[in-house]
Parts: C-alpha cells; sequence; structure tokens
C-alpha cells in the first residue's frame, strides 16, 4: 500500500508527516519556530525564513528513520481556512516544498486548509477518521482560531466547513500566551502555564462572555493583568486564565448543541492538549474526542492523511 506525505508550515511549527496507509501509522518530524524571549510571536517574514531553514532539516530527519518510501501524493496546507481572504505568507513554503516534489516524482499534490489538517489529525488521534464521513461539530482552538464548526462531507474538499462560533476579539491562544509573557514564560506558553495551573489549589468564579455564540476573550487579558499587577500568583493566575478559558469553550458548546443537536464532537488544536481544559470539558461533555497532544499542537499528520482521503476518492 502507497504512503502519503503531508507539509504544513505555519506560523509556530514546521511539520511534515508521512502516513503510512497499511499499517494507519503516522510518522512525523516538527521544529517550533524560534521566537525572542518576550516576544509574542513572529513576523511573517520571519516565519518564512525559518521555514525555509528548517524544512529541508526535518525531512532528512524523518526519511533516515522511515528510508525509502512509495509515495503516492503529496499535500500541503496552502492557508489558515478555507474561506475567501484566508492567507498567510508561510504556508508558501510548504506549498512549494510539495509542488517541486510533486513535478519530481510525477505525483499528485492536493492542497488544504490549516484547519482542515487539525480536524483531520483529530480525528485519526482519535480513531475516528470515519466521521470525515459524517456531519459533526468541531472546535479549532488556537493561537490564530476560537472556532466553534460545523463539518459535513465534502467530495473537493473532504470536509465542508461552516462557522458555529467564534472569538469577536481575542483568541484563546492569544490569551494563554499573553498571560504567560506577563508572567515571564517562553512562547509558546501553554505548556508552561498548564504546569504553573496545576500547582494551584484556588478555585475561581469564572464565567463565559457570549453573544449568540460567539465569545468575547479580551477582557481576561485585561483580569489577568490585574491579578499580576496585585501581586497574585503565577500559579492562580494561570489557574484563572484556563479555568476561564474552559468555560467558554464549554458554553460555546452547549450553544452549538442546542442549535444543531446532538452530534459527535472533536476538539482540535494546539490549547485542546490542556489537561485542565480538556477535563473541564469531559465533565460536560464525556462522549467527545479529542487528539493527543502530539496531533492537537500543529503538524503535518492531519494534511498527509486529506491527501489520502483525496487519493482514495479518486480511485473510487
Amino acid at each position: 500500500m502507497p504512503d502519503f506525505l503531508g507539509i504544513d508550515t505555519s506560523n509556530y511549527t514546521t511539520s511534515i508527516a508521512l502516513y503510512v496507509s497499511e499499517e494507519n501509522r503516522i510518522i512525523q518530524e516538527k521544529m517550533l519556530l524560534p521566537v525572542r524571549e518576550g516576544q509574542l510571536g513572529l513576523r511573517q517574514s520571519d516565519a518564512v525564513f525559518h521555514h525555509t531553514r528548517q524544512l529541508p532539516e526535518i525531512t532528512e530527519k524523518l526519511f533516515k528513520k522511515c528510508g525509502k518510501r512509495n509515495i503516492s501524493a503529496v499535500s500541503a496546507s496552502l492557508r489558515p481556512r478555507n474561506i475567501e481572504g484566508s492567507y498567510m505568507p508561510c504556508f508558501l513554503c510548504g506549498e512549494g516544498f510539495g509542488r517541486s516534489l510533486s513535478a519530481v516524482e510525477n505525483i499528485p499534490m492536493y492542497g488544504t486548509s490549516h484547519q482542515i489538517g487539525h480536524i483531520l489529525a483529530a480525528l485519526y488521534s482519535a480513531d475516528k477518521l470515519e466521521l470525515a464521513k459524517e456531519k459533526f461539530i468541531a472546535f479549532h482552538i488556537s493561537g490564530g482560531t476560537t472556532d466553534c464548526l460545523l463539518c459535513q462531507p465534502d467530495k473537493e474538499n473532504i470536509l465542508n466547513i461552516s462557522e458555529i462560533g467564534t472569538s469577536l476579539d481575542l483568541k484563546a491562544g492569544q490569551a494563554i500566551d499573553r498571560t504567560g509573557v506577563m508572567l515571564g514564560l517562553k512562547f509558546p506558553c501553554g505548556a508552561e502555564l498548564e504546569k504553573l495551573a496545576i500547582k494551584s489549589d484556588k478555585k475561581f468564579k469564572t464565567k463565559a462572555v457570549l453573544k449568540n455564540g460567539n465569545c468575547c476573550l479580551s477582557g481576561l487579558e485585561n483580569k489577568c493583568r490585574d491579578m499580576v499587577d496585585r501581586g497574585e500568583s503565577p500559579e492562580n493566575t494561570a489557574k484563572f486564565c484556563l479555568d476561564t478559558i474552559a468555560v467558554t469553550i464549554v458554553s460555546m458548546t452547549e450553544y452549538a448543541v442546542n442549535e444543531y443537536g446532538n452530534l459527535p464532537l472533536v476538539f482540535a488544536g494546539g490549547v485542546m492538549s490542556d489537561y485542565i481544559i480538556r477535563e473541564k470539558i469531559l465533565i460536560k461533555f464525556p462522549d467527545s474526542y479529542f487528539a493527543k497532544p502530539e496531533f492537537s499542537c500543529d503538524n503535518a499528520a492531519g494534511v498527509a492523511i486529506y491527501g489520502y482521503l483525496k487519493n482514495t476518492e479518486k480511485n473510487i
């Protein structure tokens, strides 16, 4: 059985993954983009530069591990989301690599969105790829998105995605990173903020700010800054931040279920690797599906699987 190569060059991570379809196995390599201490991300020109340096390095590492492969198709994320105007220059790096490999090897090149890659990676990780043939509700929660999405099968794009709710201001991942940088943590701050929050034994009364299924999170940043200025412990500030995001996602989920019924719930994106947030969601929605941490954070696994699904559709 053939293998499928996926590439994702987001504003956080350079990623490459091989989907070994015969074994339903992912082999992947990835590297975070370097961010200077105290900064909250990279300019696109810097991201493109680092991807250009890192993509050959992780490709060499991947194929040293897996050796010569029978690759049937290559796929890459071309844009953040499949909506008009969704564009980031950093994705040109993966697209260029994929198109070049496609030409050299005379194999198909498939383009998708970073968001679809996240959702397919979550389905794969939860052993629920069959949901791509059904209607379900997915959350994509990361540094750039806080989206509740209705997903339906689509022959052209594998998934047809329409927005149920989003953040009207700050994204969940931005709130986490900004709070983390306030506390002196290194960007991206999710994993270290979680370690701090687990040490807190304080219980907070948190509430979501929702408007027709859309959330507002800018107030959370302001409250966390006030806590820091008042001398609240880093552990308690971190806990308050994550608790508030968890309550917000639960409230958005309740809205979506009320509007669209008890469809399967899938949670994707880097923020969903957080244990505190995940556990609070599972208390309210115990049948939800989550990706494992290595498939929650930015990765090319779902992009590789996209190529597999597109190739399968073509050959039916």
